[in-house]
């Protein structure tokens, strides 16, 4: 990978959905990196297409995928001209299985290429696709998809991605490819894989090579880089690090854990990454986390850096998949520095933080919302004594929870984010009491520090976002919106 070819702004992967494809295609438009997430797309299709497909964009990448029955089927299966009639609920995905089925396999390929289609279509920028290293099942399933439409980069985190270069590696060549599987419980020697068979999907030979995407881990120490840098076994081509102030799932601080007066966890010293011994292993690297302004892009670059991840100015623009009502209300907030952030060490089933947005307008009532656990893409898994796997999760009712061997302790104060992030770009599922499911929007700490760049504007676009970015120091009162003071790196 060359010099001149690496963007210096990454825009961020954020949750399902919200990184959509509307927005990676702005922000390619411009000549950086825009970025779709790759979570829970297969619910995400087939929620739009029971919605009717609005402007007929899923229809219309459906109609390029080259597995066409597979297309075919799924559009029959879901698909409702005119949308769903009042009162009806999504129809839901059946929940991964331990061995996922061919079919299930194809409409997560489906699924990721049509959003990757999208996002490049119309124009010759870069795009790239992030995924959860702890969402396991779909990964292996979801990057061929993407890479059946020629997706340019891959972003990992939240894990240790460590086998998906090679796995890249083999799919680019229509190989099989093996990822981990963490099973809880598993006898001592024993270990779980999860496969890929690209074979398992064509009749017949096999398509001619695909392009291996550059892969880009994710990470938040030094140790990692360098495990992913030598023992990794296949290439990677540079390093996302993300410091505690980034949005989502944040990496746990080191040391015993110790938490602040609002109940957040403290981040210290240990969790410094030494950027000097970064620049050593050879590879480009890009820092996220309270970087979202021309100040700190230009400390980003003097570091070494070769340019920034930017999340959550991108996630309140025009074009993110936010919900459009939710989107105007936390951007009312901010205007009057009205949001705040928390950086949550229970809501998460995973056990990760994770960064809550709150404001006086929000309209979640977790406190009544009856436990459910119908998405599962957070679940973990385990091995039961007659050596079959099961799935649990610590948003699920607690009774069901304890009753997989889960304890109890583990399930308090977690909130479902799988449904919760459907909610956020408005795809919540309608429950029998007639209630829709409520969102849990997730930011970086700089949405505090919003009002400053907004200036008296309730909207702007993602090209409004890169234009400030790139913007001199001497661009006037928008340098206000500085990173954060608690940022680390």
């Amino acid at each position: 990978m060359q010099s001149d070819t690496l963007p210096v702004i990454i825009q961020g992967g954020m949750g399902a959905g919200v990184s959509d494809w509307r927005l990676a295609n702005a922000v390619s438009r411009q000549g950086q990196l825009g970025v779709v997430s790759g979570t829970a797309l297969d619910t995400i299709l087939v929620r739009r297409l029971q919605d009717g497909d609005e402007g007929g964009h899923m229809r219309r990448a459906m109609a390029q995928f080259p597995l066409t029955e597979v297309a075919e089927r799924i559009l029959q299966s879901y698909f409702n001209e005119g949308g769903r009639a009042a009162g009806d609920a999504y129809t839901l995905l059946p929940l991964y299985k331990a061995q996922m089925s061919v079919e299930r396999q194809q409409l997560l390929v489906l699924s990721a290429f049509v959003e990757v289609y999208l996002a490049k279509e119309g124009h010759a920028g870069m795009v790239g696709i992030n995924l959860l290293t702890k969402i396991q099942q779909p990964n292996l399933s979801t990057l061929y998809g993407a890479m059946l439409a020629n997706v340019d980069a891959v972003l990992m985190g939240a894990g240790i991605p460590r086998e998906f270069p090679v796995a890249l590696d083999a799919l680019a060549e229509h190989r099989l490819a093996t990822s981990a599987f963490d099973v809880e419980g598993m006898p001592a020697g024993e270990v779980a894989h999860i496969t890929f068979d690209p074979a398992d999907h064509w009749q017949g030979a096999s398509p001619s090579a695909l392009r291996r995407p550059m892969f880009l881990p994710i990470i938040a120490s030094n140790s990692l880089a360098t495990l992913m840098a030598r023992k990794a076994g296949g290439r990677v081509d540079g390093f996302i690090i993300e410091g505690p102030t980034a949005g989502g799932h944040n990496a746990p601080p080191r040391g015993q854990p110790q938490l602040n007066e609002r109940g957040e966890p403290i981040y210290g010293p240990r969790d410094e990454v030494d950027l000097a011994k970064i620049a050593e292993l050879g590879l480009p690297f890009w820092l996220a986390g309270g970087k979202g302004s021309p100040e700190g892009l230009r400390q980003a670059l003097e570091s070494g850096a070769a340019g920034v991840q930017v999340g959550t100015l991108f996630a309140y623009c025009e074009e993110s998949g936010h919900a459009a009502n939710l989107k105007a209300s936390v951007l009312s907030a901010a205007a009057r520095d009205a949001v705040d952030v928390l950086t949550d060490p229970r809501a998460s089933p995973t056990g990760f933080p994770f960064k809550v947005v709150n404001w006086a307008e929000n309209p979640a009532d977790w406190e009544h919302r009856e436990r459910i656990c119908d998405l599962g893409y957070l679940r973990s898994a385990y091995r039961r004594p007659d050596g079959t796997i099961r799935f649990r999760c610590a948003s699920e009712p607690v009774d069901t929870y304890v009753a997989k061997g889960g304890k109890v302790e583990e399930t308090e104060g977690r909130k479902c984010l799988c449904n919760a992030l459907m909610a956020n770009i408005g795809v919540g599922q309608l429950r029998e009491d007639g209630q829709v499911e409520p969102p849990l929007l997730t930011s970086g700490d700089d949405l505090k520090l919003m009002g400053a760049y907004l200036d008296g504007r309730s909207s702007y676009s993602a090209a409004d976002v890169i234009t400030y970015l790139l913007s001199s120091d001497e661009a006037g009162t928008q340098v206000a919106y500085t990173a954060s003071a608690q940022e680390v790196l």
